[in-house]
């Protein structure tokens, strides 16, 4: 019985000795699945009707879906690639966040011996600037008075001249504009210890030993 024009559907399946394995390397190597249509070709023409053979665009038209299907697969491995070359890269470059400070939400001090260290967003240009340092109890500790500065992130220092760190629950930001209160962000300041992937996605492990996602971070300084 003669055999009908070759169909590259079903490449991977029309081999009936062919195994699992066979089909799977197949769809992985180029070069596999040329010989499988070439092997399919020469069969389908010796065994073609004498009386109707396969015209010259149907052959054109055959080997152009080889081509096609070859060329898919090379793309495919070219960016699976290019995939596994970015991933590296990327976690090479998380590295050199290790011993930087990255800025959140929060209002939590942190201490550097005796030195406290924070940060604060501001909408827009404010004439004054004071921090209030506060204690575990609710009480003010003390205040650090930052004068005028503009709209941005801007960072501060606190010595705490030996207090307790374990006492210092935070501190409050009051911002002032010809007389108005002015919207202020605490930001805190934390020093990062290591950095690492989960499912893709970088997560930054701080200091005070807590894991943030590298979405949450603002800014690093």
């Amino acid at each position: 019985m003669y055999s009908s024009a070759l169909n590259l559907n079903g490449l991977g399946t029309q081999v009936g000795s062919s195994t699992r394995a066979d089909k799977a390397d197949s769809n992985t190597d180029p070069q596999a699945a040329q010989d499988r249509f070439l092997t399919l070709l020469v069969a389908q023409i010796n065994s073609q009707d004498p009386l109707n053979p396969m015209d010259n665009a149907q052959m054109t038209t055959q080997m152009a879906q080889i081509n096609t299907v070859s060329g898919i697969q090379q793309l495919n491995a070219t960016l699976k690639g290019m995939s596994e070359q970015y991933g590296s890269m990327q976690k090479l470059q998380a590295t050199s966040l290790i011993g930087r400070q990255a800025l959140m939400d929060g209002n939590a001090l942190t201490f550097q011996g005796s030195t406290a260290q924070g940060a604060l967003l501001l909408e827009s240009a404010a004439s004054g600037v004071q921090v209030d340092i506060l204690g575990t109890n609710g009480t003010l500790i003390d205040s650090v008075q930052l004068g005028s500065l503009g709209a941005g992130q801007h960072a501060f220092e606190w010595e705490s001249r030996g207090l307790d760190p374990a006492t210092v629950a935070g501190f409050a930001v009051r911002a002032t504009a010809a007389g108005q209160p002015l919207a202020a962000t605490p930001l805190s300041r934390q020093t990062i210890s290591s950095v690492g992937f989960s499912g893709g996605a970088l997560n930054l492990q701080l200091q005070d030993g807590r894991t943030v996602g590298y979405e949450q971070v603002r800014a690093f300084m």
